[in-house]
């Protein structure tokens, strides 16, 4: 959302200078984007508004009166006059549920032309064009105080009347813009209409038909509330996203179309003295319940981990406005209208904390009893995968749903319907799966094994499933066999010991890229270790070498021997290609023939 300074400056006279306001609005509101200072002495902030506050601060009336409740100032609206009206013969139907309320009213006798000044810099500090004083006075009531409104030139219109209702499946609406669009429309879409044709997609965008033009003498103006789901589906469908969707489409109050009514009327006159206004329809079905909050102060202290004084809380909820009960510790407030986002007493806290400031809590860590003890179901789960892995295995992780079992789910997927009834058929695909990426394993078979439950009609059960070339065994955890000598678990405190067995606690993730294999093979002298081969390996094979080389043949030839080792290289970043492998294998063959030794 871009917010201009001096726009904002109309509402709040005593605004921060333009550093220290981006501070306050980093710090307590929302991310700041970005801000640009232009040569005309305004600045644009660029606010990344999140969608729980969107219904009340994209605008800059929304968002004055947020920094005024955050430094204690007044906010400036310029007085709402009543305007003298005459009796109308405008009709209003609502005809669809997703219409919550609607207000039109009748201006005569205006005069399209030019806007003033201030309403061209206003709108054009946002990115926006000027197209003549009505359209624009209606962007004004947009970018000000954050709703829709729309003219319709009258004459255009089949009589005096407003239809909303749903489309009709595959009319169109030529639409208006600098860019011709034709939208073919469907039963859900919500249509303004006279009753005869379409006016505009409501919510969304006006059609060309009925837009204002320079002859236009009598308008109708529309203030509305629609649904945000039925906006969003609209839009998004159409790929038209336009500033009145953005703003349905995050749910606005309906009681803010009583002030824009007036807001607009009030400007209309000023910028068109001779016109005449006609009475407004409200047609008000889904009519916004006022709604009450309570909460605790020693709830927000306890939730926020810092105690905040009873003043403090009721200095915030005056400078905010809020119409307030207390009774000792125990709070009732009174939720201002526009902001919907305030629904339960959780919400007040991160309302109080946000204001107070998050800066001003002291992170503390948590008190945690080290005297804990392992269950024996767990502790016996860790040794068995440590014995595992200490003979060579890797753990795998499979489904715990099948196409066939004991137990059936409710919903899922055609060949996901059951609850597994044993590891081994998981493991057998694994089994086939890893043969393909045997060079990762650093070793000259695979060897997998898994820990899970299995869900039987008798009940669920822990098994144990470990599979290699010879074939797949599976037994319950309780009938694993450990080595008691070097695997020993102590029943009384639940605690474990491996002797010698080097642990590694530290996880490194997998590459999501695919690994590069070459196999290089060496004469060396009779008595050359292997040993002084894997080191030069390691040495010039640089980071893309992720295994240790790995020795697959050895064979003797007179005084030579020859040893065949396999590396392996992979990316965290990027899929490998050879032209970056090459280079590493040319310096380690390089470095073979500096000592005398040939690559076969």
């Amino acid at each position: 959302m871009l917010i201009s300074y001096n726009w904002l400056k109309s509402y709040i006279k005593d605004v921060p200078e333009v550093d220290k306001l981006s501070d306050v609005i980093t710090f307590h509101l929302c991310e700041l984007e970005s801000v640009e200072k232009l040569q005309n002495g305004d600045a644009i902030f660029d606010l990344k508004i999140l969608p729980d506050r969107a219904h009340d601060l994209l605008s800059h009336r929304g968002v004055a009166y947020e920094i005024a409740g955050l430094l204690c100032l007044k906010v400036f609206e310029n007085p709402i006059n009543e305007i003298n009206s005459s009796k109308t013969n405008l009709q209003i139907e609502i005809q669809t549920p997703s219409c919550k309320r609607y207000m039109g009213r009748i201006v005569r006798n205006i005069k399209v032309g030019p806007s003033p000044k201030w309403m061209v810099e206003y709108l054009e500090s946002l990115g926006q064009r000027s197209i003549n004083n009505i359209v624009d006075a209606t962007n004004i009531i947009l970018f000000g105080i954050g709703q829709p409104i729309h003219a319709f030139d009258l004459k255009k219109l089949e009589g005096e009347k407003i239809v909303v209702q749903n489309a009709k499946e595959g009319d169109e609406l030529e639409l208006v813009g600098s860019e011709k669009i034709k939208a073919k429309l469907k039963e859900s879409d919500m249509m303004i209409t006279d009753g005869v044709k379409s006016l505009a997609i409501a919510g969304v965008k006006g059609g060309l038909d009925s837009g204002i033009n320079n002859d236009t003498k009598d308008i109708l103006i529309e203030v509305a509330n629609f649904d945000a789901i039925s906006v969003r589906k609209t839009a998004r469908r159409l790929s038209i996203q336009t500033d009145a969707s953005k703003r349905y489409e995050n749910v606005l109050s309906p009681i803010l179309c009583e002030l824009a009514m007036k807001e607009i009327s009030n400007l209309i006159l000023e910028l068109c003295p001779e016109s005449s206004f006609e009475e407004v329809v409200d047609i008000y079905k889904d009519v916004q319940n006022t709604k009450k909050v309570s909460f605790t102060g020693s709830y927000i202290s306890k939730s926020l981990g810092i105690n905040i004084p009873k003043e403090e809380i009721e200095k915030i909820l005056k400078n905010y406005n809020y119409e307030f009960t207390v009774d000792d510790d125990s709070w009732e407030i009174t939720v201002p209208s526009m902001r919907i986002d305030i629904t339960r007493a959780c919400d007040m806290v991160e309302e109080i904390g946000r204001v107070y400031g998050y800066d001003k809590i002291t992170p503390k860590l948590p008190v945690v009893n080290s005297d804990i003890k392992d269950s024996n179901t767990w502790t016996k789960i860790c040794l068995v995968k440590q014995k595992l892995i200490d003979d060579g295995y890797k753990e795998v992780m499979n489904y715990a749903l099948t196409q066939k079992g004991d137990l059936q789910i409710l919903s899922s997927a055609s060949d996901k319907g059951y609850l597994v009834t044993t590891l081994s058929d998981g493991l057998k695909k694994s089994y086939e799966l890893n043969k393909n990426n045997l060079a990762l394993l650093e070793g000259s078979e695979v060897k997998i094994f898994e820990v899970g439950t299995v869900f039987l009609k008798s009940g669920e059960e822990i098994h144990v499933a470990c599979g290699d070339k010879k074939g797949i065994i599976e037994v319950k955890l309780e009938d694993f066999n450990l080595d008691q000598k070097n695997y020993i678990l102590n029943a009384e405190t639940g605690n474990f010991k491996i002797n010698g067995s080097g642990v590694n606690l530290v996880f490194k993730s997998w590459s999501l890229y695919p690994f590069i294999t070459r196999d290089i093979s060496v004469w060396v002298p009779e008595g050359t270790e292997p040993d002084a081969l894997f080191n030069i390996y390691k040495e010039l094979g640089t980071d893309l070498l992720v295994k240790n080389p790995m020795l697959v043949d050895k064979f003797q030839k007179g005084d030579k021997i020859s040893y065949a080792y396999r590396l392996v290289f992979q990316s965290y970043e990027k899929t490998l290609k050879d032209e970056e492998i090459n280079p590493i294998m040319e310096k380690i063959n390089t470095k073979i023939s500096s000592l005398g030794w040939e690559v076969r």
